[in-house]
């Protein structure tokens, strides 16, 4: 029999669907809208904004919020969306902590809680993450039922085909066969994993420098160097997903490194990773000690990002620095010819437009084609925002189809 069945494209109730997530895409990117605005910005009439508006009010989705003020003639009432519609969850999980946060569907976070790990046996991972996820549903003052969705954000990946964590051996308990099966025993919600690196370029993508951008690559410098690469808008992940593990990448100017995954680094690592600032600094004269390595190199580069006009030491120590990084990123230019580059992670983030500037020129020099560089925009804890906006788009997909 021809004909159409229920939610079949084309049919009202799915073109109604449609209407009404362009609606609630509005109100996320704008914030609270007159019904005059939004059928403007989607093209539709006055009636049926009126109906759109009554619809999603009546399913709990958008909420009436104040009304329009300054303006000549009638005060216009303004909708918003309905910030308690649902919640979702991220964890930002590294060596020494996890760090939780709930956000509602707005993207608002609700409650953040971090769980200290230190010296942490391999036994208990399963309790630490609900700990983390439970003290930070507690801090958003909700029920952890109440959460859609987690994603997790860990260094490494895990592999497709084994479901162990690889290229992240200083993370114990981490890497046992069964981990995922049993962290979907133990949480009450749908879960995803995502490399570190991965959820930042998100981040990015989403709320940050490359937005508007389908393809981009993104280079991350913290305690390990990584990167993230975007094709067509979607991550590419990688047979066993160690895309962008870059930090194992041969390059000229050190020694070749062998067994690189028992060695846990690699030639790029050796060359422009967070322990190569103290020893150029070193190297040239400036007083440093060595570690911690972040907030020693970090602390170096700024000095430098903000002396090197007057202070040809940190001048040179930023002209070094940036050869360096220019090196591994000739490499990656080689083979993805990417739009933007983004350079991400405290230790670079803290040469700031300086640092960016000579290895946007050392670039030009070591490759055949010139990506724009900028510096990340997401400034606080890029990996659980990544997380979260990772959460929160399956999220919305769920809670805003109205078609069903």
């Amino acid at each position: 029999m021809a004909g159409t069945t229920p939610g079949t494209p084309g049919t009202p109730r799915v073109l109604r669907a449609m209407n009404d997530r362009a609606a609630l895409d509005l109100l996320l990117e704008h914030g609270p809208l007159s019904r005059t605005r939004i059928g403007k910005l989607t093209g539709l009439s006055k009636p049926t904004a009126s109906q759109l508006l009554a619809r999603l009010e009546a399913a709990g989705l958008v909420v009436a919020t104040g009304t329009t003020e300054g303006r000549p003639g009638p005060n216009a009432q303004l909708y918003a969306v309905n910030a308690r519609a649902a919640y979702a969850a991220g964890l930002d999980v590294n060596g020494d902590r996890i760090h939780a946060a709930v956000a509602d569907v707005t993207g608002e976070i609700v409650g953040e809680y971090e769980l200290r790990t230190p010296g942490r046996s391999a036994a208990g991972v399963v309790r630490q993450v609900t700990d983390a996820l439970d003290g930070a549903v507690k801090a958003a003052g909700i029920a952890l039922d109440e959460v859609r969705r987690l994603v997790i954000g860990t260094p490494g990946a895990f592999d497709p085909a084994t479901g162990r964590l690889r290229y992240a051996s200083h993370l114990p308990g981490w890497h046992s066969p069964t981990l995922l099966e049993e962290l979907a025993a133990a949480l009450p919600m749908p879960f995803e994993y995502e490399n570190d690196v991965n959820l930042v370029a998100i981040a990015e993508q989403r709320v940050g420098a490359a937005r508007g951008h389908a393809d981009f690559a993104l280079l991350w410098n913290e305690a390990g160097m990584g990167a993230a690469l975007v094709l067509g808008g979607r991550l590419h992940r990688g047979f066993t997903g160690g895309a962008g593990e870059v930090g194992f990448l041969p390059v000229p100017g050190t020694p070749l490194v062998r067994q690189v995954t028992k060695a846990n680094s690699g030639g790029y690592q050796e060359l422009a990773g967070v322990q190569a600032v103290p020893r150029i600094a070193r190297a040239i004269g400036i007083d440093t000690p060595e570690q911690p390595y972040v907030p020693v190199a970090s602390g170096l580069l700024s000095r430098a990002a903000e002396t090197h006009e007057d202070d040809p030491l940190y001048a040179e120590l930023l002209d070094r620095y940036a050869e360096r990084v220019a090196t591994g990123l000739a490499s990656i230019v080689a083979v993805l010819d990417p739009e933007l580059i983004v350079l991400s992670g405290d230790v670079l983030v803290a040469g700031g437009e300086p640092l960016r500037a000579r290895v946007q020129s050392e670039l030009a020099e070591l490759a055949a084609s010139r990506p724009r560089l900028v510096l990340a925009a997401v400034p606080r804890r890029p990996v659980l925002r990544g997380a979260l906006e990772s959460a929160l788009s399956t999220t919305r997909d769920e809670v805003f189809d109205t078609s069903r």
